[in-house]
């Protein structure tokens, strides 16, 4: 069940929806798609109500789901022929080479899908989402189950129909995938919207910047752990956590504060709040991607 979900997605850009299992992202997706009417409110896609201009909204929208629906005793050219008959795709013969060829699936066109490998069979599923040219794609959870470099993959594609001017409504349970692609995100949590904003923007509300200082003995840890105040040390690694902005003023103030006192560190490094951490923060509890780590 959503409760008071509310936002806008500019044209032309990645919107995220990000949230744990049960957080209500598919359940967004298909409100959003027509699949299911909404108890109350007011959803407009592509500038048409849901609701009252459901073929409108249809006729502008692709959606490729968690799961490939792709058809495994057809070849990938059949199931992309099915799509563009569907459709009534003109120059559809132009239109299946050029994805068949853009989605790298040429040499494997005429071998039925059963042959496929998960992450061939999820371009496969864009691809058919693409024959009719649709101004907006709703992507649920699209790189779920696919290994790191066939979901690499799926971010270029993605990064590339939206700089061709396709607009992007991604869910996902992967914080990196949200953090690479998303122009914006909304953090779901049992079907309430609890944050939205840029990537950036959601980690600079959550503190926890640090300089992190490694020395090269407990000596020197020591005699810095006494001058910077505030900081947690770890002797076993030799390192001193030390809370800032990380900005190069608060940087340089830092250095200075060392080299008074004749101290020098082996290295140093700034770490900031991911989207992990955002999550933890917004929910009370890890991501789905953290926890199953």
């Amino acid at each position: 069940m959503l409760d008071g979900v509310d936002f806008d997605v500019a044209a032309g850009s990645v919107f995220s929806l990000l949230g744990p299992n049960g957080a209500g992202k598919t359940t967004t997706v298909n409100v959003l798609t027509t699949l299911v009417r909404p108890d109350a409110g007011t959803v407009r896609v592509a500038g048409h109500d849901v609701g009252t201009a459901t073929r409108e909204v249809r006729a502008a929208i692709g959606v490729t789901g968690q799961f490939a629906a792709v058809d495994e005793l057809l070849t990938g050219q059949e199931n992309l022929r099915l799509m563009a008959d569907l459709g009534r795709v003109r120059s559809g013969d132009r239109v299946i080479a050029r994805l068949l060829e853009r989605f790298d699936l040429v040499e494997s066109a005429r071998k039925t899908v059963a042959t496929y490998s998960g992450g061939m069979r999820r371009k496969l599923d864009l691809a058919m989402t693409l024959v009719r040219s649709p101004r907006i794609i709703f992507l649920d959870e699209p790189t779920t189950g696919l290994d790191p470099r066939s979901r690499r993959t799926m971010w270029e594609i993605v990064r590339e129909l939206v700089a061709e001017g396709t607009t992007v409504l991604l869910t996902t349970q992967y914080l990196e995938e949200a953090d690479q692609l998303a122009d914006r995100v909304a953090v779901l949590d049992r079907g309430r919207l609890v944050a939205q904003g840029t990537p950036e923007e959601l980690k600079s509300r959550v503190p926890g910047t640090h300089v992190r200082l490694r020395f090269d003995g407990l000596a020197e840890l020591d005699a810095a752990a006494r001058i910077l105040a505030g900081s947690a040390r770890d002797d076993q690694e030799l390192t001193l956590r030390v809370p800032g902005e990380g900005d190069t003023r608060s940087l340089r103030a830092l250095l200075d504060q060392l080299d008074e006192h004749a101290l020098g560190a082996r290295e140093f490094s700034v770490h900031r709040p991911d989207l992990d951490d955002v999550f933890l923060a917004l929910t009370g509890h890890a991501s789905t991607e953290a926890s199953a780590l």
